[in-house]
């Protein structure tokens, strides 16, 4: 099936979240959509799969023009969708998803499975099977209604590598078959892997149209309209004395679930540990137990020999921990608040900023000027509300609040989450400067490649459990085996 897509553009009040973008896609091709969150990437899926309209332009299907008012009409047209989050019903089967809106598909899982050598159940419940294996559902689902053009949105956010390699097969196979893939991403490295042809868009526009021999460096450089640094500058780590100690963590959920069972841990002053793992098994909530943001069921938590374990979130900012958290908007920063105050949030009684319960207006102002010229926060003015500014500003400024007190911890989950890759480098940067400060670094993160870039040492989570440590020279296939819940065959 051809594809062609001619001058979308979509509007969601002054936001153009699509300008004029032009497309198409050949049969049997593997279409990349490059950009970073915001780009414009899943809005222009969306009206390609009848879940939003356009304003101006037109699909066309074999070079006649089609009306996709919904998604049953995508799906009648030949186009299928996998979404980012999942669209599956956790408690019903894997025949019994694909029924739904669909009588009869059920009974093709086990033909389509072997097709594609998906080793899927029929009779399996969905909530029981890993991330994988829940793709390969809403793949089999797009299959059964005899899509053409198969759109995966972000497709292996959620995946470990072995799953990752294991979705690159059954991609290959059916664009072999005659399906045409789009697959949507940010990541550089997994584009040039699969895709034929590969369309960069920045801020809702498209930038350019590359081969898979492009360069990282030009891929980037067209996502961002800047050259960028791609990767991490840092000499080897010094590290001294243990400054955080994590011993047989244990942290329990209004459910009786143990999202975190026994862990322990410790880092040094001046280096980085990072957690790598699949998202949704435990860092969250180890993290929001460390800054005592979630109370502990078991085990301890010290600093420089200081126990925290039962200490409220204000002791422990002021014992010297720096918190980065995964979530920016609602647990970073006020949104309502200025800059000015978002950068004082934890600090404002200090002597510095207040006396006698009044605040030192002059001497908080100046310090928001000092901390938006250091971490480079662009913004018309210090007054203007941080829920305003983009999420790369917003996480500089997260940064700057945190970094700019005394500490001997940094705690960062997901630092760059959502971010474009100029925004990257910079948060990249800061990190290592705090190591080699002296700092014990802790980074959280599911993006494998910011774990590799930053990394001293490098432990794994899986349900709840740290199933290895690793040097950061470690292959892929070794750290995919262990978030996979593998057995660790070496010593701690």
């Amino acid at each position: 099936m051809e594809l062609e897509l001619r001058g979308i553009t979509k509007r969601f009040g002054p936001l153009v979240a699509n300008d004029g973008i032009s497309l198409s896609v050949a049969p049997g091709q593997v279409h990349a959509l490059l950009g970073e969150n915001g780009a414009g990437k899943s809005t222009l899926m969306n009206v390609l799969y009848g879940l939003t309209q356009p304003d101006e332009g037109e699909i066309l299907i074999d070079g006649e023009p089609a009306r996709l008012n919904s998604p049953g009409d995508a799906i009648a047209a030949g186009i299928g969708m996998v979404h980012q989050h999942f669209m599956l019903v956790p408690t019903f089967t894997v025949a019994e998803n694909i029924e739904l809106g669909f009588p009869g598909g059920g009974r093709r899982v086990r033909d389509l499975s072997r097709d594609y050598g998906m080793d899927l159940d029929p009779d399996a419940v969905v909530e029981d099977l890993p991330v994988g294996i829940q793709q390969r559902v809403e793949i089999i689902k797009a299959l059964v209604r005899k899509a053409r053009v198969l759109i995966l949105d972000e497709p292996t956010a959620v995946l470990t590598p072995a799953e990752t390699d294991e979705l690159f097969r059954i991609v290959r196979q059916l664009t072999e078959e005659g399906t045409s893939v789009i697959f949507i991403s940010h990541k550089l490295r997994e584009v040039v892997a699969i895709a034929d042809t590969i369309t960069v868009l920045r801020q809702g526009k498209v930038v350019g149209e590359r081969a898979p021999d492009a360069t990282a460096a030009d891929l980037a450089t067209l996502m961002v309209g800047r050259d960028v640094q791609l990767r991490v500058s840092k000499t080897p780590a010094s590290p001294g004395e243990t400054v955080l100690r994590v011993e047989g963590l244990t942290v329990s959920s209004a459910d009786g679930r143990l999202p975190v069972s026994g862990t322990s841990f410790s880092v040094r002053s001046g280096e980085i540990l990072g957690i790598a793992g699949v998202q949704g098994n435990g860092q969250t909530e180890l993290c929001e137990a460390l800054m005592g943001l979630r109370p502990v069921a078991g085990g301890t938590v010290t600093l420089a020999g200081k126990d925290l374990t039962r200490a409220s979130p204000r002791r422990r900012l002021r014992a010297g921990i720096a918190y980065v958290p995964e979530d920016r908007t609602d647990d970073g920063l006020v949104g309502s608040f200025s800059i000015t105050e978002n950068l004082i949030l934890d600090t404002y009684s200090r002597p510095e900023f207040s006396s006698r319960g009044n605040l030192k207006l002059a001497a908080i102002a100046r310090n928001a000027r000092e901390r938006i010229a250091e971490f480079d926060v662009r913004t018309g003015s210090p007054g203007t509300a941080a829920g305003h500014l983009s999420g790369g500003n917003q996480q500089k400024v997260i940064l700057a609040r945190e970094l700019g007190r005394d500490h001997a911890v940094l705690i960062a989950s997901q630092p760059t989450r959502g971010l474009d890759v100029g925004s990257i480098e910079f948060v990249h940067r800061r990190i290592v400067e705090r190591r080699d400060a002296g700092v014990a670094v802790v980074i959280v993160s599911s993006e494998l490649d910011e774990i590799y870039a930053l990394a001293d040492r490098i432990a794994v989570m899986y349900e709840g459990r740290i199933t290895g440590f690793r040097d950061p020279d470690v292959p892929t296939a070794e750290l995919g085996r262990l978030m996979a819940g593998g057995a660790d065959r070496e010593e701690r």
